[in-house]
């Protein structure tokens, strides 16, 4: 019998599930190694991905320097410049590449791994638990990535420029090693990915009869200084103005939440 099959099957023993999983786990490293060769071997364009929110000409920055033009309160110029990192030990940059050729092989196959996780959850759910489920996982992921591109797009654009120029004595310059900028990026990407799970969490425990909108608007300034906290914990750095930039679309997401879930309550009062 092969994995198809075992999946398709209702009647299987504790350890075909197992070898079934064994099986899938498998596919999902290969995946990952596979997508993380090519990055290795992709290096021009995976640096030029990563390194792109150092120069001037990115495209948050350009967009920043159009807004004034846009508004017709001023001429368009451009007030950002190129950032030179730098690398102070003898194997960082090799280190440096193998993590993010591992970072970009796992975002890469995470579309195969979702795949291949409902394919072995799937066979013991219901019609309704299916449907739920294939919400959850693509819902899910989208919101991840959506997390990943505002923090690359937004977030670490703002926070790294506002570090770079902050300065505690005009006789004390910033240089930035790459050391550092990759694993502010890695980190503040990693962390709005997870934080921007929220509405699908937000939604299934709706599901699950154990959130209520009505709880969540009436716990909302609560839910304030919680985020607040939150944010404070996960942001890679101590400065205010990136826990604001932390904590409003976290903000943001737990309104999303609240209209997810009183959406969800208004479904199953539908179908009731």
């Amino acid at each position: 019998m092969n994995d198809r099959q075992k999946a398709d099957s209702q009647d299987f023993s504790f350890w075909e599930h197992l070898d079934i999983l064994r099986s899938y786990l498998i596919k999902i490293i290969v995946a990952v190694t596979v997508f993380s060769v090519l990055a290795f071997l992709f290096k021009d364009i995976l640096f030029a991905i990563v390194l792109a929110p150092k120069d001037g000409d990115f495209i948050t920055y350009r967009l920043i320097d159009r807004l004034p033009h846009w508004l017709g309160v001023g001429a368009e110029q451009s007030s950002m410049s190129d950032t030179m990192l730098i690398n102070t030990e003898l194997s960082q940059q090799f280190m440096t590449h193998l993590k993010m050729s591992l970072y970009a092989g796992v975002l890469l196959a995470m579309p195969i791994a979702i795949y291949l996780i409902f394919r072995f959850i799937s066979p013991a759910l219901y019609a309704n638990e299916h449907k739920n489920t294939t919400w959850a996982l693509v819902g899910g992921y989208l919101m991840f990535m959506t997390g990943i591109a505002v923090s690359y797009f937004i977030i670490f654009p703002f926070a790294f420029r506002f570090l770079l120029n902050y300065q505690v004595s005009g006789e004390v310059r910033n240089y930035i090693t790459l050391h550092s900028y990759t694993s502010t990026l890695t980190a503040l990407s990693a962390i709005m990915g997870i934080m921007f799970e929220l509405p699908v969490l937000c939604w299934l425990l709706a599901k699950l009869g154990v959130l209520s909108h009505d709880f969540m608007k009436k716990y909302r300034r609560h839910a304030i200084v919680i985020i607040l906290a939150v944010a404070a914990i996960i942001t890679p750095t101590t400065d205010v103005f990136t826990l604001i930039l932390a904590s409003l679309p976290i903000y943001l997401l737990y309104e999303m939440s609240i209209v997810v879930v009183r959406r969800n309550k208004k479904i199953i009062e539908k179908t009731e």
